[in-house]
């Protein structure tokens, strides 16, 4: 392996090199630059490549390794981080104008944790204004570019970190998730994403206002992208270091005693929602044959009111957004977003406040039921989707536009609303663009979901950086 291929590798490889001398950090860094610079302005990944800061980190990874410092686990490997999360010097811009001189003084949480675990940040990565959008495009900053077709979108919010992962612009991204963030744009990209349980991950910015939104508090999460399951995996490890700014975080152990085997899988095959083109359940089935090779018992079966719950996500965050957000949407001057928001309104008209309560009360509801599917069926796969990435902008398009982008995310907003964890994982390809499912959990159950994505893995391959298109 030469300096200038290093960055291809994933996480683990780099880290383990480095720890035992075999590449230096500066050496790992330097070439996932070199990468960062020759593709990203043909993808518009990273907003900021941290060229002079993210060599020093290195430098001083270098100096702890050979003065004998206990490592880290992420200790000197590049990693990218989100526009809208705090990283102390740098903006936390949320892709507006108006923020773009937002200078953090402290790192948020979830950086403060990749740092804890050696990680070197190389770049700040593109999101839309406000992470309100499936499509991701700011003025501030301009849209991200899918790698693998030029003319379908590269998801959002967390599109800029599923992209930076897809091509090589680092190893681990981090991302946030309130309404498919993370499991959108990996699917639309052909990465690993990682929703986890709320509260898993501490998350706060001293930018943002004292007190979250109820459905932010509820549905709001960060997680790592990568291109290997393994990464997914640290990435989450690191990211899950308590913090005592959250008061939501939970410290629950990472691993649960040995489940009753053989787990059960509760496949889905059917939908009372938009109509889901052959190549998404395609996808789902052969996900559903790979676990069964495996020894896992799958069965042909939905989770209770998956409709209701899709459709519960529009009652609780379109509510709270056109009361919280919309003010600040008309004044953000991004006419894509303000077409989206105001569509999005239409077609899914906020509720009265006793509609609102209502809602929360369905949602306790529909939580029970799931719980106690949950101890029949512990692991779910379902479609990311209903169809292929759509194409890009489609949703600041009107009403069908926008339509057509809330159908894709259909199956995204169910695991928000209920506040589980999901893992998007890769499965084949129709035509030019990569296709894959989500694996669905209970509350805390991440582990499940790791352990159901390394089997699929151990079938499709693990992914490798891609030339954009």
């Amino acid at each position: 392996m030469t300096d200038s291929t290093l960055w291809r590798l994933d996480a683990v490889q780099l880290a383990y090199l480095i720890r035992n001398g075999k590449v230096s950090s500066r050496e790992v860094v330097a070439s996932s630059l070199e990468r960062a610079h020759s593709v990203n302005s043909l993808v518009n990944a990273a907003t900021l490549i941290l060229d002079e800061s993210a060599l020093q980190a290195a430098g001083a990874a270098d100096a702890a390794r050979a003065q004998g410092t206990q490592l880290g686990l992420l200790h000197g490997v590049p990693v990218t981080v989100k526009i809208n999360v705090d990283q102390v010097g740098l903006p936390t811009d949320h892709g507006l104008v108006a923020s773009k001189d937002q200078i953090a003084t402290e790192d948020s949480p979830v950086v403060s944790n990749l740092r804890h675990a050696g990680a070197v940040i190389i770049a700040r990565t593109n999101s839309p204004a406000f992470a309100m959008r499936g499509h991701t495009d700011n003025v501030l900053h301009g849209a991200t570019i899918n790698p693998w077709n030029r003319s379908a979108t590269p998801g959002g919010s967390s599109g800029g970190a599923a992209v930076a992962a897809a091509v090589g612009i680092g190893t681990i991204s981090h991302g946030n998730d309130i309404g498919g963030s993370i499991r959108w744009p990996a699917y639309c990209n052909g990465v690993i994403g990682l929703r986890p349980t709320p509260g898993r991950i501490p998350q706060i910015n001293k930018t943002g206002p004292s007190g979250r939104a109820m459905c932010t508090q509820l549905m709001a999460v960060q997680g790592p992208l990568a291109r290997s399951v393994r990464d997914v995996r640290v990435g989450f490890e690191v990211m899950a270091r308590n913090d005592p700014r959250d008061n939501r975080y939970v410290p629950a152990p990472l691993r649960f005693a040995l489940d009753h085997r053989p787990i059960k899988v509760a496949l889905v095959t059917c939908s009372e929602g938009p109509k889901v083109q052959p190549a998404v359940w395609a996808a789902v089935h052969r996900a559903g044959e790979y676990l069964q090779a495996a020894g896992y018992c799958v069965e042909e079966v939905s989770p209770p009111d998956l409709h209701a719950v899709s459709e519960l996500w529009h009652a609780l965050g379109i509510t709270e957004l056109f009361h919280v957000l919309g003010p600040q949407v008309k004044q953000s001057g991004d006419a894509g977003l303000q077409q989206f928001i105001d569509a999005w309104f239409q077609l899914k008209p906020p509720r009265d406040l006793p509609g609102y309560l209502s809602a929360f009360a369905e949602r306790d509801s529909l939580l029970h039921r799931w719980q106690m599917f949950f101890q029949d069926y512990p692991l779910v796969v379902m479609p990311s989707s209903t169809d292929r990435p759509v194409p890009a902008g489609i949703d600041a398009l009107g009403l069908a536009g926008a339509q057509r982008m809330l159908d894709a995310l259909y199956f995204q907003m169910t695991l928000p609303v209920l506040g589980i964890p999901g893992l998007a994982m890769p499965v084949g390809m129709d035509g030019n663009m990569p296709m894959g499912v989500q694996l669905v959990a209970g509350r805390f159950r991440e582990d499940l979901l790791f352990d159901a994505g390394e089997v699929i893995e151990a079938h499709e391959g693990v992914r490798v950086p891609i030339d954009p298109v």
